[in-house]
C-alpha cells in the first residue's frame, strides 16, 4: 500500500489554497509523510522522526545564513519528509528569492524538500487535514495488514496447497511470484499482471547470486523481493517476489506471511507423512505375522489399501551408492528420500501401496487388480510384473536401487511369502542391481536356493568343509588358492581365461590348481567337485554379505 507522501499534502485543498511552491528538493516530493508538526524552533530536529513534516513561518529560525544551513541539514538528518515555510510574518516574499538562498541552496543539497506558502494559512487547519489523511491512511494499512493475517492464516487452517498459498500471495501483491529450491531451482510460478517476458530467463543462475543475509531481502539489480523458506541452518527454499521498486512494508508482510503458510504446510505434510509410514510399518509387520485377520483387513482398507478381489506383490528396495560419474556422485540415497520416491511412483501410477523402511531396506506391498475370470494366469502375471517395473524405472531415474520384487499372490494370507521372497531375492543378486533394476527369483538361480539356505547350519558346515583346507593354507603362507578356484569356476570353458582374469601365466595358474588338489585330494576336473566348491563359494560369498544391505560387489 503507498503511503501519504508530500506530493500527496500539497495537493490537498488546504494546502493549494495556502499556493505552495516548491523552492528545492523536488527530486524528493514522494518520501511519506508520517505525521506534521508546527514549530518555530530552530532545534526542533532531535523532536522530530523520520517522516515528519515541519510546518513553520521562520520567525524563530536564525539569522545568520551558516545557521539557516545547519537548521535544514539538521532537519535532512533526521529523515524528516520536508519543510514548508508560510511567507509573511518573517519572510515576505518581496525578496528575489522569497527564502534566503542560503536556505534553499542547503535544502537542495541534502535533498529536502523545501516549499514556500505564499498565503497566510491557518496552521492548526493544515495540520488537522494532514492528520487526518495520515490516520485515514494508517487505518486503511491496518485494515489491509489484518486482512493479509486473515487470508494466510485461513489457508493455514485450511492446510491450503502451496499452489493456493502463492496463488494468494501473487493476488495480494499484484506481482509475479516463484517457489525455488535450495538449489534455485523453480518449483512454482505465477505471473503478475506487469509481469514481463524474460522473467524466468537463466533463473537459477540469476538466483544464485542473490544472497540473503537475513530473513527477507531486496535485491534492486534483480527486482527480486526475497524471503527464506525455513530456519538459516535447515532452509528448503525461497519465496521470490517481482518488486522492480523498492517493497513497501506490506509487500514483505505478504511474502513473509506466503513463507510462512508454505513452512507450515510442510510441517503438516511431514506430520502427515509421518503418521501414514507409521501406519504402513504396522500394516506391513501386521499382514506378515497375521494376515487373515479381520481387524488387519479392516486397517488396510481404512489406510487406502485395498484387499478384496485383488493381487499382491512384494517388493524390497535397497539403496546403493551411484557407480562413478553418476547423477548422485557417489552419495548412497537414504531410507527417507527411497520411501518419498517410492509414495511418489506409486500415486503417480495410482497404484495402492504399503510402504515402509524396515532393516535398512525399504519394503513395499503393491495391491493390483485381480485376475477376471476370462483372464490367463500368464496375461495376470504379465500386468504384474509391468506395473512392478514401471514403479521402478520411475523410483531409478531418481535413485540408485536395487529392487527385488516376489511373486504375486491372490490371498492376503500368502503376503508374507512374496515380501520374503523379495528380501531373498536382493540378498541374493550379485552386482545390486548394476545391470537392471528389478531382479525376480528366476534371476537368481543358486544364489536364490543358496540364500534361502543361508541360516541353515548344515549350509555353514559345507562351507566350512569345502574351503577350510584351502582358506587356511592361504592365511599360513601368504597364497591365494581361494581365488585360483573361483576364476577356475567363474571361467568353466578356459583355463587361459581363468588364468589371465589373475594375470597369471598358465603355468603358475596351473601349479595352484595343483596345490588346490593336494588340499582337497580331489580331482578339479570332476564336474562334481567343481559344483560343489562352486556353491561353497557362492554361500561364503551370500553369507559375508548377510550383516547389512549394500555389500558385496
Amino acid at each position: 500500500m503507498a503511503h501519504l507522501s508530500l506530493r500527496d499534502v500539497l495537493a490537498l485543498p488546504v494546502l493549494r489554497s495556502a499556493e505552495p511552491r516548491v523552492l528545492a528538493g523536488a527530486g524528493s516530493l514522494d518520501q511519506p509523510v508520517r505525521w506534521v508538526h508546527a514549530t518555530e524552533l530552530a532545534d526542533i530536529a532531535p523532536l522530530l522522526r523520520a517522516g515528519d513534516l515541519v510546518l513553520t513561518t521562520g520567525i524563530g529560525l536564525p539569522e545568520s545564513p551558516g545557521a539557516l544551513a545547519t537548521f535544514a541539514e539538521s532537519l535532512a538528518e533526521v529523515g524528516a519528509s520536508g519543510l514548508l515555510v508560510e511567507l509573511g510574518r518573517r519572510w515576505t516574499g518581496d525578496l528575489p528569492g522569497e527564502l534566503p538562498a542560503e536556505l534553499v541552496d542547503a535544502c537542495e543539497r541534502v535533498a529536502l524538500p523545501l516549499v514556500r506558502l505564499g498565503r497566510v494559512s491557518r496552521f492548526a487547519s493544515i495540520t488537522q487535514a494532514v492528520g487526518e489523511r495520515v490516520v485515514d491512511e494508517q487505518l486503511a494499512e491496518l485494515r489491509d495488514a489484518e486482512r493479509v493475517h486473515e487470508t494466510f492464516t485461513d489457508l493455514s487452517l485450511a492446510e491450503a496447497a502451496p499452489a493456493e498459498i502463492l496463488a494468494a500471495v501473487q493476488r495480494l501483491a499484484g506481482a509475479a511470484v516463484v517457489l525455488e529450491s535450495e538449489q534455485h531451482q523453480v518449483l512454482d510460478y505465477l505471473a503478475g499482471p506487469a509481469d514481463v517476458g524474460g522473467f524466468l530467463d537463466d533463473w537459477q543462475a540469476r538466483s544464485a547470486r542473490v544472497a540473503l543475509p537475513g530473513r527477507t531481502t531486496w535485491d534492486p539489480a534483480q527486482g527480486w523481493l526475497v524471503t527464506r523458506l525455513g530456519p538459516r541452518e535447515r532452509g528448503w527454499g525461497r519465496l521470490v517476489l517481482q518488486a522492480p521498486a523498492p517493497p513497501s512494508q506490506r509487500d514483505i508482510a505478504v511474502v513473509e506471511r506466503g513463507a510462512a503458510a508454505l513452512a507450515l504446510h510442510r510441517l503438516h505434510d511431514r506430520d502427515r507423512d509421518n503418521l501414514v509410514r507409521r501406519t504402513h510399518h504396522e500394516l506391513v509387520l501386521a499382514l506378515q505375522t497375521d494376515p487373515a485377520t479381520e481387524d488387519v483387513r479392516r486397517r488396510c482398507e481404512l489406510a487406502g489399501f485395498p484387499t478384496a478381489r485383488r493381487r499382491f506383490v512384494g517388493l524390497t528396495l535397497r539403496p546403493r551408492a551411484e557407480a562413478a560419474g553418476g547423477g548422485s556422485g557417489g552419495r548412497r540415497p537414504t531410507g527417507d528420500e527411497v520411501v518419498a520416491a517410492v509414495v511418489h511412483a506409486a500415486q503417480a501410477a495410482r497404484v495402492p501401496a504399503l510402504v515402509c523402511e524396515m532393516d535398512q531396506d525399504v519394503r513395499v506391498l503393491l495391491s493390483l487388480p485381480a485376475v477376471s475370470g476370462s483372464g490367463s494366469a500368464g496375461s495376470a502375471g504379465s500386468a504384474a510384473d509391468g506395473a512392478v517395473d514401471a514403479l521402478a524405472a520411475r523410483v531409478a531415474r531418481s535413485h540408485a536401487v536395487a529392487v527385488g520384487a516376489g511373486r504375486a499372490t491372490d490371498s492376503l494370507a500368502t503376503v508374507d511369502r512374496t515380501l520374503r521372497e523379495s528380501r531373498q531375492v536382493v540378498d541374493a543378486v550379485r552386482t545390486l542391481g548394476r545391470d537392471r533394476v528389478v531382479h525376480r527369483l528366476e534371476d537368481v538361480h543358486l544364489r536364490g536356493l543358496l540364500t534361502l539356505l543361508g541360516e541353515d547350519d548344515r549350509l555353514r558346515l559345507f562351507v566350512a568343509r569345502e574351503l577350510d583346507a584351502l582358506r587356511a593354507h592361504d592365511e599360513a603362507h601368504g597364497t591365494d588358492l581361494l581365488a585360483a578356484v573361483r576364476a577356475l569356476v567363474q571361467h568353466p570353458a578356459s583355463k587361459a581365461a581363468a588364468a589371465a582374469s589373475l594375470h597369471l601365466s598358465r603355468p603358475a595358474f596351473y601349479a595352484r590348481l595343483a596345490k588346490v588338489e593336494t588340499l582337497l585330494d580331489a580331482r578339479l576336473d570332476d564336474p562334481d567337485i567343481r559344483v560343489s566348491l562352486h556353491a561353497a563359494l557362492l554361500a561364503d560369498e551370500l553369507g559375508g554379505r548377510a550383516g547389512g544391505p549394500g555389500g558385496g560387489a
